[in-house]
């Protein structure tokens, strides 16, 4: 068997010098002297791309060259993991952040064995065609938007690398992990002081039919089509499905006063009184799902809280939006023997409340608030009906003129 000749490749990055001289001799030329700065950014955004991926591209081969070397020389000695035939050029695709690349390596064969890739395991290659860092890059956009603004952002950045059902895809992998991992990461001992935080939160899904709970179903049945774009004060879809999250956390206590988190009204802060930092969480364990019901979620997270503080040694702190569903599985869940927790509603939905109220406050009143505190709003009382006796009704011609006595 002929020896790969290494040095017929004098350098190996031959093609990503030759594209870095291409971008500068273009930015140098005259024609990119008179363009506007977004044409100019545009321009090092592609050709960068370009860039990036020919250095990818070049590496890997040089890596293939070095791989077919050394498994030469290891071959002369025997077979190799059971293997004694050596085949070069089997090839694969991978999509990357940088475009898509060529992967070339060699694989160790057998009659009647699984083909042996030593630079997939080396590369640490996934089994589908995209990369980890793509795959890292779909989840990151799938979680703040839509799968079709996930695949325009991927698309813009990366170049045309996966279509909308691979990004689905990539992100449905992506979360068949998450109960391994959390399995297997032990939270660090906290001290006695250490708030433990829990917290419960419900999404609403947009569902497909046959997906929605059967109440929704139903409901979803009787519901007439109205073609509008906004629904009414208390209407319903009829098209969610409520997924409970949950999240537990450890948290150093934080103390602060009331300018530390909420200016005055009216006025700036104080340059003398800077406002002191608030809790940060550590520890995170966080589970969500739309299939369970949510006392079994609520139940997993108080698991994990017992997990971390079995003698209840640490305070107990459950952090809830006002969900009177919710506060009651977590009070089932505390009347266990020995627990004990605190529930504090977050102050986004206290003021949502407090707004609801403020619509008993007459309008004159209203408008004093919006002003500033100091005034107390007085509540208005409903007018007293009149007997139907005493009730008249007069017309504008029985109304005494202006300025008569």
């Amino acid at each position: 068997m002929t020896r790969y000749d290494t040095g017929a490749i004098a350098d190996p990055f031959d093609e990503s010098r030759k594209s870095f001289e291409t971008l500068v001799a273009d930015l140098a030329g005259p024609a990119t002297a008179v363009i506007a700065h977004h044409d100019l950014e545009d321009l090092v955004h592609e050709r960068g791309r370009d860039l990036l991926r020919q250095l990818l591209q070049d590496h890997l081969e040089l890596r293939s060259v070095r791989e077919e070397v050394e498994l030469t020389d290891r071959r002369a000695g025997g077979p190799i993991c059971g293997r004694n035939r050596l085949e070069r050029g089997h090839v694969r695709q991978l999509a990357t952040v940088v475009g898509p690349v060529t992967v070339r390596r060699c694989a160790l064969r057998a009659p009647g064995e699984r083909n042996i890739y030593p630079a997939d395991a080396g590369l640490s290659l996934p089994s589908g065609r995209h990369s980890h860092g793509l795959r890292r890059q779909a989840v990151l956009e799938a979680t703040r938007s839509s799968y079709d603004t996930t695949r325009s952002a991927i698309s813009r950045w990366c170049g045309p690398v996966a279509g909308k059902r691979q990004l689905e895809g990539l992100v449905a992998a992506a979360a068949v992990d998450i109960d391994a991992f959390y399995s297997a990461k032990v939270p660090a001992p906290a001290a006695a002081d250490t708030l433990l935080v829990l917290s419960a939160d419900g999404k609403g899904i947009v569902m497909r039919p046959e997906a929605l709970r059967e109440a929704t179903r139903r409901a979803a049945e009787r519901a007439t089509g109205v073609f509008r774009t906004r629904l009414a004060s208390g209407e319903k879809p009829h098209r969610k499905r409520m997924a409970t999250l949950a999240a537990v956390y450890d948290a150093e206590p934080a103390p602060r006063r009331p300018h530390d988190m909420i200016a005055v009204p009216g006025g700036p802060r104080r340059g003398d009184r800077p406002p002191r930092s608030g809790p940060h969480a550590t520890n995170t364990w966080l589970t969500a799902s739309v299939d369970k019901d949510p006392a079994e979620v609520i139940a997993a997270a108080f698991a994990q809280a017992e997990a971390r503080d079995p003698t209840h040694a640490r305070p107990w702190i459950a952090v809830v939006d006002g969900d009177h569903h919710q506060i009651e599985l977590i009070s089932a869940e505390a009347a266990r023997p020995g627990a004990r927790i605190h529930i504090a509603l977050d102050i986004v939905h206290v003021i949502t409340r407090i707004s609801l109220a403020s619509r008993l406050v007459p309008p004159r009143s209203r408008r004093c608030g919006r002003r500033g505190l100091g005034r107390r709003p007085r509540l208005a009382r409903p007018r007293r009906p009149r007997p139907p006796g005493r009730r008249h009704h007069r017309s504008r011609h029985d109304r005494p003129a202006t300025g008569s006595s």
